[in-house]
């Protein structure tokens, strides 16, 4: 909880207002799912481009180090440590590489009249004449690029394992980054009011917009109500100095209900006064008309928007997996 609390992910900053702050929550939107669906299919120097990139739009968005160091370390922390376990899992994951040669096998019945004994012995001899003259001509690929033992075991690091880590490490690092820098400069309302826009095309088929906006826009608020609550309880044990290895395991049990019975408590309680809340301020339903926040497309939006074609440009004639 010391980590949640030093480190918090996705919170929103309100001052100093950059120019990220700016930008209109649609086109942040859109290009969140770009950055996020762009890695799909693409090499690992597209994927290390991306990470490149997050890091270098942290910087020029002037955002105080204060907020971001933390959340960096935290994010860089989990994807180099997956990073690391992957790339000295054997073959990547367990996955076993498949054979780069295969045996030579000679099955039929002497279609040239030779006898089949001596077809094999000629492949046989023309296969060792082969592979005797390949290895008077070594090349520098290796298979496995780092050999080494410890703990009793042998580890090694191959060219499947690395690509397979690389993978992972940065979807991670880019999945939990893009998504907290869009979090820290959008507020909630914001977010809601952008993907309300974007899916007003829908409402004529019928599907319920403003209520899957308004349970959104709720959800968004009330998610740092739970990790308050959380938090709260975590002191409140830490205070009263629970010992719990000193409780036997039904005492523990009945300790660990009583504390999950009050955190629902504090949860009822806190939607109870919101739910008054916004009876007292004349919402009568999804339907209720609302403004959340005033949408408009400026320069610096068009010009974000004008990029987005290039950037998917670039990715699908340059950087797709082969």
């Amino acid at each position: 909880m010391d980590i949640l609390r030093n480190a918090p992910l996705g919170v929103y900053l309100e001052e100093p207002r950059t120019w990220l702050h700016r930008l209109d929550p649609r086109v942040k939107l859109i290009w969140l799912l770009s950055v996020l669906l762009s890695p799909i299919l693409a090499s690992n120097v597209w994927r290390l481009a991306v990470v490149v990139a997050l890091l270098l739009l942290t910087a020029v968005a002037r955002l105080p180090r204060r907020v971001w160091s933390r959340q960096l370390s935290l994010v860089l922390t989990l994807s180099l440590l997956t990073f690391g376990i992957t790339s000295l899992a054997p073959d990547g994951l367990g996955v076993s590489p498949h054979p780069q040669r295969q045996d030579v096998q000679v099955v039929g019945y002497g279609l040239t009249g030779i006898p089949d004994s001596e077809v094999s012995s000629a492949v046989e001899e023309a296969t060792r004449a082969w592979m005797a003259q390949t290895r008077q001509w070594p090349t520098p690929y290796r298979y496995r690029l780092v050999r080494f033992s410890g703990f009793g075991r042998t580890f090694q690091v191959s060219r499947r394992s690395l690509s397979v880590a690389l993978r992972l490490g940065t979807l991670m690092f880019t999945l939990l980054y893009a998504t907290n820098l869009f979090l820290l400069t959008t507020a909630s309302e914001e977010i809601t009011e952008g993907i309300g826009r974007l899916l007003q095309p829908l409402k004529g088929w019928g599907l319920p917009i403003a209520e899957v906006i308004l349970t959104l826009t709720l959800a968004l608020r009330f998610l740092p109500l739970v990790m308050e609550e959380v938090q709260n309880l975590v002191r409140a044990v830490r205070t009263r100095d629970v010992r719990w290895g000193s409780l036997s395991f039904r005492g523990g049990i009945q300790t660990l209900l009583a504390l999950v019975e009050r955190f629902f408590e504090n949860l009822l309680l806190r939607a109870e006064q919101t739910a008054t809340a916004m009876q007292a301020r004349g919402l009568t339903g999804p339907d209720h008309p609302l403004r959340w926040h005033p949408l408009q497309l400026r320069r610096l939006d068009r010009w974000m928007l004008v990029l987005l074609p290039l950037f998917w440009l670039v990715r699908i004639a340059g950087f797709s997996q082969v």
